[in-house]
């Protein structure tokens, strides 16, 4: 009988597990169940992949996304493993094949959604199938905190119920210390082993800025990630549209994304993503759960997500490869205020809201802080980071601070006389003596802070404003309206017993500088050297050929990872390309020949 080492070297082409891979393997392979929380991009398929191959019988999978499903099934049959889906996108007699392959117990892995799992006619098939394990995937779905709540998620505990002898692992890239209790609890997970990685993506470099002219920025970001695959994310589907079109229009591969468009255009836009090489998707956050595209080499940010946790697990669908990657986000005031007005709005709970405001509140001090990204952004999910990490902006250069003591003073001041009501528009005329319409029909020009703040412009002041919101010096109104709200902190500021430094906001970049800053273009290449060039580019269409003759996307073929080892090695034979890692024995047997065509050809 094979080992769980064997089969990860011939079945999927690597030569040894990473981190605490091989623990849960074997836990679960024992019957164990267990909670697992690993970064994307840590290899958390394979921890339920290589024991369903080892056990008897069929390893159900939830999963989510249509999308996700077939991705995991295309690169499994690949390797040669017997897999299959069962969802919607399936006509009647595709679905009863598979269900016909799974009574008779010649899959594998099956990948189910929990609206079909949970169905009665499906527990009753399983009561007649022999399973070989249960794995919930993306299991932070059944937090009610968090950003990808499905409620069907919580009725996955009846898996314990009528199966209790079958082990269950569930597993999330995405949890801090509150949801991670939730999941344990929500599916009866109480007596499982919890195997917890780092969550820290070091070739992600995390980079943060002020937006002026977003175009313009965005536009000098992708001048370091020319011809590679990224995702650019933005709060409103307007500016999903506007965004994609300037950037067809300035030649760049990109494609919209979002709710609000037809489901014929949302799925030809998600296959051109996942199955060409170079195309940047412009989305809402409707897009990416799910995403299995390993080669994605930035993620961008227009505006200020929700929370730590949206833009952890949004960047991290960057380098999910291992190779370097980039986290770019742009922001401003504006994106506090309108956030803050979409969680006073919704139909949620005040409790949920309440929550939702905390979450944001730390993301918008993540965004502002001086300190190393990294550690505050590893912290935030209970882990110590070592840190500075040197690869990140604030490391890579230091923002100034200045004393802003007297000016937060200033700002309060003025906030709570004009009793705190207003947004910081008119908080910031009052402060500079601007006699506007409504700071004379209010009578605010006779207050005694008008025009103390006359020293500073308009964009300095709502520099004070953003990061005094972001130390909790102010609040944004509960209600949505975008006021602003002195905080218990307040008080030390004002009396004089507490100091206030404030980081120096930086100018917006030049091109030419940022060029010059090749730290921080940590995404811009794979390293690729002139010399080299021609023959990244015909491995790569050779992929995108075989690709397309399998119908699977390219990467199903062989991961970026994988042929940048080949292009580095340089493999005469089977053999020496059989020692590369992701080269199984059925793509070697299937592919091999034609790739070694193409590096001998070149010699």
């Amino acid at each position: 009988m094979p080992t769980s080492l064997d089969l990860l070297q011939s079945v999927f082409g690597y030569p040894s597990f990473r981190g605490q891979q091989q623990a849960v393997v074997e836990h679960l392979s024992e019957g164990g169940d267990a909670l697992v929380l690993m970064p994307t991009g840590g290899g958390k398929s394979l921890c339920y992949q290589i024991p369903a191959l080892l056990r008897q019988g069929t390893g159900i999978v939830v999963s989510p996304l249509i999308a996700l499903m077939q991705d995991q099934v295309d690169a499994l049959r690949e390797a040669g493993v017997a897999a299959a889906y069962l969802n919607s996108s399936l006509g009647a007699e595709e679905q009863r094949e598979v269900e016909r392959q799974l009574l008779a117990g010649e899959l594998n892995l099956i990948y189910v959604a929990p609206e079909r799992l949970l169905t009665s006619r499906f527990l009753d098939q399983l009561e007649r199938t022999e399973v070989a394990l249960f794995a919930i995937d993306e299991a932070h779905c059944v937090s009610q905190w968090g950003h990808d709540f499905r409620p069907e998620y919580r009725e996955l505990a009846i898996l314990h119920q009528r199966f209790p002898q079958v082990p269950r692992i569930a597993l999330t890239a995405t949890a801090d210390p509150r949801t991670r209790e939730e999941i344990v609890e929500r599916l009866s997970l109480r007596d499982a082993r919890q195997f917890v990685s780092s969550f820290d993506r070091p070739n992600i470099g995390y980079r943060v800025g002020l937006r002026h002219n977003a175009k313009r920025q965005l536009g000098e970001f992708l001048q370091g990630h020319q011809g590679e695959s990224g995702i650019v994310y933005c709060l409103s589907r307007r500016k999903v549209d506007d965004t994609a079109a300037w950037l067809a229009e300035a030649g760049i591969e990109a494609l919209p994304y979002h709710a609000g468009l037809d489901a014929a255009t949302r799925a030809k836009n998600q296959k051109r993503f996942l199955r060409e090489d170079g195309v940047v998707m412009v989305a809402t956050v409707a897009f990416g759960m799910g995403i299995d595209k390993p080669d994605v080499r930035f993620v961008a940010h227009l505006d200020l997500p929700r929370s730590i946790e949206g833009y952890y697990q949004e960047t991290g669908r960057a380098g999910r490869d291992g190779l370097p990657a980039e986290a770019w986000m742009i922001y401003g005031l504006s994106d506090v205020v309108t956030m803050s007005q979409m969680i006073a709005q919704s139909e949620s709970a005040d409790e949920r809201k309440r929550v939702e405001r905390q979450k944001l509140e730390s993301l918008l001090a993540y965004a502002e802080a001086t300190d190393c990204r990294r550690q505050l952004l590893l912290g935030a999910f209970g882990e110590t980071y070592p840190g500075p990490c040197g690869h990140c902006d604030n490391c890579v250069a230091p923002p100034k601070t200045w004393d802003a003591t007297v000016p937060a003073q200033k700002a309060l001041s003025a906030v709570y006389r004009t009793g705190q009501r207003f947004g910081s528009g008119h908080v910031i005329d009052v402060l500079r003596g601007e006699e506007t319409e409504r700071v004379l029909s209010l009578h605010h020009h006779q207050l005694s802070t008008f025009g103390i703040g006359a020293e500073m412009d308009e964009k300095q002041w709502r520099s004070v404003f953003r990061q005094l919101l972001a130390a909790g010096l102010l609040e944004a109104d509960a209600e949505g309206y975008g006021t602003l709200r002195l905080t218990s902190a307040s008080r030390a500021v004002l009396s004089g017993g507490k100091s206030v430094k404030l980081r120096e906001d930086a100018r917006p970049e030049r091109a030419s500088r940022r060029r010059r800053d090749s730290k921080l273009v940590t995404g811009g290449s794979l390293g690729i050297e002139a010399y080299e060039q021609t023959m990244w580019d015909e491995l790569r269409a050779l992929r995108t050929q075989l690709a397309k003759q399998q119908g699977v996307p390219p990467y199903v073929v062989f991961h970026d990872a994988t042929l940048l080892a080949m292009l580095r090695a340089m493999p005469a034979n089977e053999d020496e390309l059989a020692t590369i890692s992701g080269v199984g024995e059925a793509k070697l047997k299937r592919y091999g020949s034609d790739f070694l065509a193409v590096i001998n050809a070149a010699e």
